[in-house]
């Protein structure tokens, strides 16, 4: 499928500078916003056509036909409209002059700017800015800011809440009462059926001119609109603050919200809390990586869509499939949460994962439902769950094709190893945590539960004697009836192994409890015993000589299949071949027998060892639809093949799990974020580059680093404390140099234009009325145009708009001054080194943070000299990090270790050296320590008298 590659990614901001209303609702989800209690889909405030607008509030579930029961989309409370002289902002009227959307992942805020001109001809510059704030749950913010560019005339605000928003055509919701407040409003709804209450207030304030004010009630409508009249580059803000509770929350919702909002203060006040919500749960979850800036993007993204999706509070909810940011899967909750999703709370935010697992507790009902509706005792957790835990897959899968036959959804009958993954996932969060309590109070009967289940799910053989499990559906999701799955069989061995060892704890450390237990559940030494029975003699397909592990009974039999084949392709295998055809061949959805072995990882039990995984790697890897069969299988064999020493591999695996929602690599990204995957994601990172593995006294790395990776850092909570990790690859070169390229910074190395970019800081400044003089001019040097000015403007509150108006000002100040630049402008040496260098056979770059450096190099007229230029359009991370001197070896084809780079800055030479390049410092010592070798200039200097120079440091520093 053609990926989409029109985004902008910084160390924490995501940018889409063009509007594409073909992908109008996969951005969307793209752009979903949250705060554990709630995600909003990133919707456009005025509205468009064919949006799919949603706010989705963990737990508020409503019955509909076929499907049972689904998240049920709560009142939107985005609705922001601005009408210019009777002519409504809309992004498919009018024109658009610019557009700018960015989602602030540190903080949080999704931001949107627009340059409008109305079908009359009337320009206005709008911004708006939204999020949910993580320092209070119930808290929504938004703001819009006008600027009128060429008219005065009436301009009209409607702030308002959408009391029928829609699943896809079905609304929830009824409408029981409204009124006004003080600058605002309120609204009550109830679900139709699950009956559960919704309260929400809102109130506007507006700022920069005398504003009218009017609330208007139409039914399951309220708004209040603000009406004025603008003149020509006049700027007026209008901050929306809204509150929202449900009765899940409080008795009396309705009052909750109003009585909230009344203690509000305004946005810029809220809008610290929540920046400063966001920094403390940064500062345990954040992953660096430095010398990859789309990885360390991406991996940022799909840790924020988790963070917004789990719940800090309430212990009654999980994390559905496609999170909090779509309608896919009707908000259930999925094994992909305990699997996938929970290690990556488990070990940077265990509050939230507790909640996860107690879910689980609060469903046990649910699960001893189905259990006994199945014929079996105990408790069977249901595939698909929702508020009770009982079984809510839906029984058919109705096609889009009214001819076609539906389809019958088994996995609700036969995909049962959700009953051994659950404990697995408590068995793991009690293993980190050291969290006894919880596990007495609340795991322990889960897996004592569960493990009932088993015993009398289990069937002996009586001729071989061994438990069998017939009639399931493993992981793999293409073979939907299979006899004694392994991944099933052996994970219920693990479970019922673990069932006896908190057996056997409980009963020494909590003797009232196991009692407790064993009175409620019908608990006793000869159940016990007969978990022993099947451990035993549970039927594993192993082969001990080979490794190799059989999917289940018969899989070796099936047709082979050359996926090969079948490429290039935009479908599974599945929907190509048709369902019967693929359970009749070697092909997986998604890892069975891999995914047993990675599960098996952590503890190094059967079967993993590296016999097996290369045994099993070999034969199931290739068997795999792993481009279109299932999300969640990438991010496995990214890890597995990390395991196996695969690295490149490993990384595009990475890569494909990392990307499949920004760049909507499975072309349903419209329908909520791929959950799962984004834990995968955490989990490969950790597991697989970083290689964590666990020894009895804390967690060690042995780094398996991707091509590129500079350095990795990052912590995680075990056992009581946090253990911080920053790893690097070695960076030093060889101290024996055998150097193909050079790579020159251009400005302090090939030529000086910091007296240009003096003057044009300073006019800046003195427009700015900021203090700014040559002293502080010297901490800019090497740095970006953006950091520069971050050091300039100090701790001055300016917009991002504002920003970039002054980086792009004080660029149209710099590109005047340097009009005039001629080869005379070339430092003494210059060209002599670099026509030495060329006839000595090196290849030679320039790696200069400028924007500006193709235009200066052409006016220096040495264009000609250089084989690549790598500028600051060629890499998202500025210096210190080393980005720019990796594309610039990449370029030219020579591997990091085999360049030197030419650097006058701190921050270029610490890029430089953290790429493993060779550097030479231009200048005066004190600024140029950590340099290999210092010059003063480039005057006489030959090739020749350079590698002598290396010679003598090699010498100097052997060890």
């Amino acid at each position: 499928m053609e990926t989409k590659n029109d985004f902008i990614y910084t160390d924490w901001m995501l940018i889409e500078n063009q509007f594409n209303p073909e992908e109008l609702q996969t951005r969307e989800t793209i752009f979903t916003i949250g705060n554990g209690y709630l995600g909003t889909r990133g919707s456009f405030e005025e509205g468009y056509p064919q949006a799919l607008s949603a706010t989705l509030i963990h737990g508020v579930y409503d019955d509909v036909p076929v499907v049972y029961t689904e998240l049920a989309n709560c009142p939107d409370w985005l609705p922001l409209v601005v009408i210019i002289d009777g002519d409504r902002f809309r992004l498919d009227q009018g024109k658009i002059l610019k557009y700018n959307r960015e989602l602030d992942l540190h903080q949080g805020v999704l931001r949107r700017s627009v340059r409008w001109c109305s079908p009359i001809g009337k320009t206005i510059d709008i911004r708006f800015e939204r999020f949910a704030s993580l320092a209070d749950h119930h808290v929504l913010a938004q703001i819009c800011t006008l600027t009128a560019l060429d008219f005065h005339g009436l301009v009209e605000i409607q702030a308002s809440i959408n009391g029928y928003p829609e699943n896809k055509g079905f609304n929830h919701w009824e409408g029981l009462d409204q009124g006004k407040i003080d600058r605002g409003f309120w609204l009550h709804s109830r679900t139709r059926t699950s009956r559960i209450h919704l309260g929400m207030a809102a109130k506007i304030t507006v700022s920069g001119i005398e504003a009218a004010l009017q609330v208007n009630t139409a039914p399951g409508y309220p708004s209040i609109n603000a009406t004025f009249f603008c003149e020509p580059q006049q700027t007026v803000t209008v901050e929306k603050i809204v509150t929202v509770f449900t009765s899940q929350d409080v008795s009396e919702p309705v009052s909750a919200a109003q009585e909230k909002l009344s203690r509000l203060d305004n946005y810029i006040s809220l809008h610290d809390a929540n920046q400063q919500a966001w920094a403390e749960i940064w500062q345990q979850s954040d992953i660096t990586i430095e010398g990859d800036s789309k990885a360390a993007f991406a991996v940022r993204y799909n840790l924020f869509q988790l963070l917004i999706a789990g719940s800090h509070q309430n212990e009654t909810v999980s994390i559905p499939a496609k999170t909090l940011s779509g309608f896919g899967y009707h908000g259930h909750i999925f094994w992909d949460t305990e699997i996938f999703i929970l290690p990556f709370f488990t070990f940077t935010q265990p509050e939230i994962a507790r909640n996860l697992l107690t879910y689980r507790y609060h469903t046990l009902n649910g699960a001893r439902r189905k259990a006994g509706h199945y014929g079996y005792q105990g408790a069977m957790y249901a595939w698909e769950s929702a508020v009770t835990g009982d079984e809510v897959t839906p029984r058919w899968s109705l096609l889009n094709d009214y001819y076609a036959e539906d389809v019958r959804i088994w996995c609700r009958d036969r995909e049962i190893h959700i009953s051994s993954v659950i404990p697995y996932a408590i068995w793991y969060y009690w293993r980190v945590t050291g969290d006894d309590e919880w596990l007495k109070d609340y795991g322990a009967e889960i897996i004592f539960d569960t493990a009932i289940f088993w015993s009398s799910r289990v069937e002996l053989n009586p001729l071989t004697q061994h438990y069998e499990i017939r009639s399931v559906i493993g992981t793999d999701e293409y073979h939907e009836l299979v006899h004694n799955n392994t991944f099933t069989n052996r994970m219920v061995q693990w479970h019922l192994e673990k069932a006896c060892t908190i057996y056997d704890i409980l009963s020494s450390k909590y003797p009232d409890k196991i009692a407790e237990l064993e009175q409620k559940l019908q608990l006793s030494a000869e159940m016990r015993n007969h978990w022993l029975k099947i451990i035993d003699k549970i039927c594993i397909l192993y082969d001990s000589e080979t490794g190799l592990i059989e999917q289940c009974e018969g899989f070796f039999q099936l047709a082979d299949l050359n996926l090969a084949d079948y490429e290039p392709r935009q479908k599974s295998i599945q929907a190509i071949l048709g369902i019967e055809s693929t359970n009749k061949h070697q092909v997986l959805k998604q890892p069975d027998v891999l995914m047993l072995i990675y599960l098996m990882r952590e503890s190094a039990e059967f079967p993993y060892n590296r016999k097996s995984l290369e045994a099993n790697w070999n034969y199931y890897a290739p068997r795999t639809d792993i481009t279109y069969g299932s999300s969640l299988a990438p991010a496995i064999h990214a890890i597995l093949a990390a395991d196996l020493g695969k690295t490149q591999e490993a990384y595009e695996r990475f890569m494909q799990a990392a990307m499949v929602d920004l760049e909507d690599r499975r072309g349903n990204t419209n329908d909520g974020i791929h959950g799962a995957s984004a834990g995968g994601i955490w989990q490969a990172v950790i597991f697989g580059f970083a290689g964590i593995q666990f020894t009895d006294t804390q967690p060690v790395a042995h780094p398996h680093f991707p091509p590129g990776w500079t350095r990795l850092k990052f912590k995680l909570y075990w056992r009581g404390r946090w253990h911080d990790f920053d790893l690097r690859p070695i960076s030093l070169p060889s101290p024996h140099p055998h150097i193909q390229g050079v790579i020159f910074d251009l400005d302090g190395v090939l030529t000086d234009t910091s007296e240009y970019h003096y003057q044009a800081w300073q006019k800046l400044a003195d427009e700015e009325g900021i203090p700014f003089n040559r002293q502080a001019n010297e901490a800019l040097r090497g740095i970006s145009r953006r950091a520069s000015l971050m050091l300039i403007i100090g701790n001055r509150k300016y917009s991002e708009l504002q920003i970039q108006e002054m980086m792009e000002r004080k660029n149209n100040y710099y590109v005047e001054l340097i009009e005039n630049i001629t080869h005379n402008n070339l430092l003494p040496g210059a060209v002599s080194l670099l026509d030495n260098l060329r006839v000595a056979g090196l290849k030679i770059a320039i790696g200069s943070a400028s924007k500006n450096a193709h235009l200066v190099i052409e006016k220096l007229g040495i264009i000609d000299k250089l084989d690549v230029i790598a500028d600051g359009y060629s890499v998202q991370k500025p210096k210190p990090a080393p980005d720019l001197f990796l594309f610039a070896a990449q370029q030219l084809g020579i591997a990091p270790q085999q360049c030197v780079v030419f650097e006058d800055a701190a921050a270029g030479i610490e890029a430089a050296l953290g790429a493993g390049m060779w550097v030479v410092g231009m200048g005066q010592p004190e600024r140029l320590g950590n340099a290999h070798i210092i010059l003063p200039s480039l005057v006489d200097l030959t090739w020749e008298k350079l590698q002598a120079k290396f010679r003598d440091f090699a010498l100097q520093n052997r060890a």
